[in-house]
């Protein structure tokens, strides 16, 4: 398990619960975060980090549903640090457990996106810990199975992302982490199987059938093996295609 053979195998993390489309004159800095330009540079448009805490802003003045939104656009835009600030912050000023899930699921995701992996662990293990059974439990479970395997402790990661499945059995994303941990240890069969499933549930993308080609190799299955790849290529073509024609 090399950091080689990891880099071969990129994975995607899910996106969480709870951003659909963004709010009409959606705003990077709500009202209640503006800052005093006595204080912080204007010009300096990220301040909430140095500027948002308990005892500058009361709890009940912040909008943590709202300071979520701003997490989650930030981790759309790639500002992954910004985006752990940000939801960190929504998840110690709202009273609703919720938001405060949902906001440490997405906050591992952005550590997990800095290769923060320790930090990511920690975010998705307060996730569970104010539920361990609730929508944002699955996505948690999955992620944290990833990032354990990320840090080295893979006897962990299998058992998280076998929770995973039992939590949802219709989450496409949960299978195939499942699926690849157990392609990790050899159980190519199994590790099959888990592919099928999250093809079977929409999540058909090359990186899925990427590795269920490496299954099927390992277990002497080379023609249905590259007839997979194939597949995996074309489905990568077509949306190299798409990202041109968006230009």
């Amino acid at each position: 398990m090399t950091d080689e053979n990891r880099d071969e195998r990129p994975h995607e993390f899910s996106e969480g619960q709870g951003f659909g489309e963004p709010h009409e004159g959606f705003d990077l800095d709500p009202p209640e975060l503006r800052v005093d330009p006595s204080k912080v540079d204007p010009v300096d448009s990220r301040v909430i980090a140095d500027t948002l805490d308990e005892r500058q802003i009361p709890k009940d003045q912040v909008d943590a549903e709202q300071l979520l939104d701003v997490g989650l656009e930030y981790i759309r835009i790639q500002r992954f640090e910004q985006a752990t600030e940000a939801l960190e912050r929504a998840a110690r000023f709202t009273d609703d457990e919720g938001i405060e899930q949902e906001a440490w699921v997405n906050k591992g995701s952005a550590h997990a996106e800095l290769e923060e992996f320790d930090e990511a662990v920690g975010a998705y293990r307060e996730a569970l810990r104010i539920d361990d059974d609730s929508e944002h439990a699955a996505t948690a479970e999955t992620n944290l199975a990833y990032a354990l395997w990320e840090s080295g402790r893979t006897e962990l990661a299998l058992e998280h992302a076998e929770r995973a499945v039992e939590l949802d059995p219709r989450f496409p994303q949960a299978w195939y982490n499942r699926g690849f941990l157990l392609l990790e240890r050899g159980l190519s069969e199994d590790a099959v199987n888990c592919f099928d499933n999250a093809l079977r549930l929409n999540y058909r993308s090359p990186e899925v059938l990427e590795e269920k080609a490496r299954a099927l190799e390992q277990l002497g299955e080379d023609d249905e093996a590259e007839a997979v790849l194939e597949e995996a290529e074309t489905l990568r073509q077509r949306a190299e295609q798409r990202l041109v024609d968006e230009r």
